[in-house]
């Protein structure tokens, strides 16, 4: 039998780090003049921890390995990301929102084919991933366009686009992620002679 542990663990862990970005953006929202020190500290470590969240869900091999299956890549990304925002708590508030507008983008562009393939699987709620896939690269789209506005705008702008990936990552994770306690694990049908 294999171990759910890691399937469980990552699915609950996207959906804690779902609440935190929801969390995060609601703060950046309300109040858009935090400094952006205390912003980056919260972001850059927030993405280091869902970096790892998503490198365990990758090495997980959930059943239908639809929501992990980007989520190497996605992971290294999201800690470099995270240190990278971290090392630079002082820069300016355009620095984040490029990079995690790039981030965001491409991963939204990856949810897209999770939407798709969950839809081949007959998975009923495709239309909410692909749907909430689409408005989190609209958003990521417009954080990279807009570095050069004023950091209160952008502060706005990063907390409806953390609600946003909040909403796609929390959708992934309680649509895609099926954990069945007798999984077998993965073995080849066949064994071949040279």
């Amino acid at each position: 039998m294999r171990s759910i542990l890691p399937m469980r663990t990552a699915k609950i862990g996207y959906i804690v780090i779902s609440i935190i970005f929801a969390f995060l953006g609601g703060l950046m929202i309300i109040f858009p003049d935090l400094s952006v020190r205390t912003i980056a500290i919260c972001v850059g470590s927030v993405m280091i921890l869902f970096g790892i969240i998503k490198l365990i869900g990758y090495y997980s091999k959930d059943l239908f390995r639809l929501a992990f299956q980007f989520d190497m890549e996605f992971g290294i990304l999201s800690i470099i990301i995270g240190i990278l925002i971290l090392n630079h708590t002082n820069a300016a508030i355009s620095f984040m929102t490029t990079a995690l507008g790039i981030t965001i983008f491409a991963e939204g562009l990856f949810k897209i084919r999770i939407a798709v393939d969950s839809r081949r699987f007959g998975i009923r709620s495709w239309p909410v991933i692909m749907l909430l896939a689409v408005i989190s690269c609209v958003f990521g789209v417009v954080l990279i366009y807009l570095p050069d506005s004023s950091a209160r705008f952008l502060t706005v702008m990063l907390g409806i686009e953390l609600l946003a990936e909040a909403s796609l990552s929390f959708s992934v994770a309680l649509f895609t992620v099926k954990i069945i306690r007798n999984q077998r694990p993965d073995r080849i049908d066949k064994e071949w002679e040279v």
